[in-house]
């Protein structure tokens, strides 16, 4: 293969192929990652769950569209030179009669072994994905497929014990005979015995799948919602409650907004959303946060050594597009070392954990937009950054870090920028952004982008004044531009701005 100057080549591509009860899916990855970047998605809807709990059988037409789908990812993952494809199946496929011999063609045509999941081991890797791709988590995991939902709590990156319960959407359809008022029944009967859901009040519900994500689409436009990025969207409780249960009682046809999701997800919504309504109802959580990562990613994460396993996904996506955007990667750095002296010697901008390491990767993203024409640089910065496949960050971060680095380009003022945005942050996280584009706009008029500068100059609060130090033999990078920028900083902050030579 080529290689492409806009690519990270730090090991071969690495794929999973996902046989699940209603779609059959493969997607490629840049490579075995803590930050795990897809560069190939697609997906083919089977239904090969739809007739299991009533026939025990998979359907034969499901069956030939699913064969048929993997002889094209075997030819695709030839093409791109995969270096290792990992292949499981789940529910229908471990349900069903004619299950071993079709996983038999499967494994013939992909030309590996396909591990078929249990319940409680895919609930494990649900939970794996939200701990790859969600910041310090905190709740129950909930995986909804088309035979399945797996539930499993989750702290940290201590994962518990998985249960599987048979509410899938297409084996309630299927149990129900399409039936809205038995399959209320079913999930009502049915709920209530994952003792799990007990640990869930208060917590944080992170919802998985294709038919939760569809879910939460039509919500996002239904509210307007300012920022269409799945991964981590906040659905509070009580709206949870009242929007599923229109979903699920409505002719999905007649919701506004519907055409955001696609006609084949449209006829499991209603079941997803009745799901989703009695979790809510019987956990109590305080919140439905969607995880655009599941399975497929917490196979992955559980096959890296820990080491790789414990590091901060943001930061390691932020370090990568620093190196394959900015003039300089290693004034990225620079500038993180930079901002972590300025912050440290302010005690009133003191930072918690996170707002941290927010401001660091803001620091390696800020000059991924060099190339764009001035006046579109802070604009294509903050679109790039709000919507870029970042797992680790919610997002008011992606609003903070993507306003962060707006202001470093367009100045301070927020009158130009895609004020919507604003929506999502509080006025501290608003006010922290100003000043950290503030600070960013002194290191690149002092700098120019080049590294070894600011190591030399540090910028520090002492007391009631702010303090620019600069060498002698470097005193003539500082000019009226670079002090009316640290003039306007220090405005910000209430301090005097000084400039203070050294040797």
């Amino acid at each position: 293969m080529t290689r492409a100057p806009g690519r990270l080549f730090t090991g071969a591509p690495v794929a999973v192929i996902d046989i699940g009860s209603n779609s059959v899916r493969l997607v490629v990855y840049e490579a075995l990652s803590r930050a795990l970047t897809p560069i190939f998605n697609e997906k083919a809807l089977c239904g090969l769950g739809r007739e299991v709990l009533s026939t025990g059988r998979l359907p034969q037409d499901a069956v030939d569209r699913a064969l048929a789908a993997l002889k094209r990812f075997r030819a695709l993952c030839d093409a791109m030179e995969v270096g290792e494809v990992h292949a499981l199946a789940t529910a229908a496929a471990r349900d069903a009669e004619n299950g071993p011999a079709f996983i038999a063609e499967c494994e013939a045509i992909c030309g590996r072994k396909i591990e078929l999941l249990t319940g409680k081991r895919e609930a494990e890797l649900a939970a794996a994905g939200v701990v790859a791709g969600v910041h310090a988590p905190d709740g129950i995991v909930g995986d909804l497929g088309g035979g399945s939902l797996e539930l499993v709590d989750v702290k940290g990156r201590a994962i518990g014990t998985g249960v599987t319960l048979p509410l899938g959407g297409l084996a309630l359809q299927d149990r129900s005979s399409r039936s809205p008022r038995k399959a209320e029944k079913i999930v009502r009967e049915t709920i209530p015995e994952a003792e799990v859901l007990g640990a869930l009040a208060g917590r944080t519900f992170y919802a998985v799948g294709g038919t939760w994500r569809a879910l939460a689409r039509l919500h996002m436009y239904t509210k307007g919602y300012p920022l269409h990025v799945m991964h981590g969207y906040v659905i509070p409780a009580r709206e949870a409650l009242d929007f599923t249960r229109i979903v699920h009682r409505a002719d999905a046809e007649a919701l506004a907004h519907i055409d955001v999701v696609s006609d084949a997800r449209r006829p499991l919504l209603a079941y997803g959303a009745l799901v989703l309504e009695n979790i809510v109802r019987q956990g109590r959580p305080s919140e439905v946060v969607i995880s655009a990562l599941g399975v497929r990613e917490g196979l992955l994460h559980s096959l890296m050594p820990e080491e790789e396993r414990v590091r901060d996904p943001l930061l390691i996506a932020a370090a990568e597009m620093n190196v394959l955007r900015s003039r300089s990667p290693r004034h990225g750095e620079e500038l993180v070392a930079w901002t972590d002296g300025f912050f440290a010697s302010a005690p009133v901008l003191e930072e918690a954990e996170d707002e941290k390491r927010l401001r660091r990767a803001a620091c390696l993203l800020a000059d991924v937009s060099w190339r764009a024409h001035p006046d579109y640089r802070g604009e294509q910065s903050l679109n790039m950054i709000a919507h870029a496949a970042f797992a680790g960050i919610d997002h008011p971060g992606r609003a903070y870090v993507a306003l962060s680095v707006y202001f470093r380009h367009m100045g301070l003022n927020t009158d130009e920028s895609d004020t919507r945005i604003l929506e999502l942050l509080t006025t501290g996280m608003l006010d922290r952004a100003r000043i950290l584009g503030a600070v960013m706009r002194v290191a690149y008029v002092l700098s120019a982008a080049m590294p070894g500068i600011l190591p030399q100059m540090p910028l520090q609060v002492r007391g009631d004044q702010l303090v620019l130090s600069v060498p002698r033999k470097v005193v003539s990078l500082v000019n009226d531009r670079v002090y009316n920028r640290l003039r306007q900083l220090a405005r910000l902050i209430g301090r005097e701005p000084l400039l203070e030579q050294g040797d």
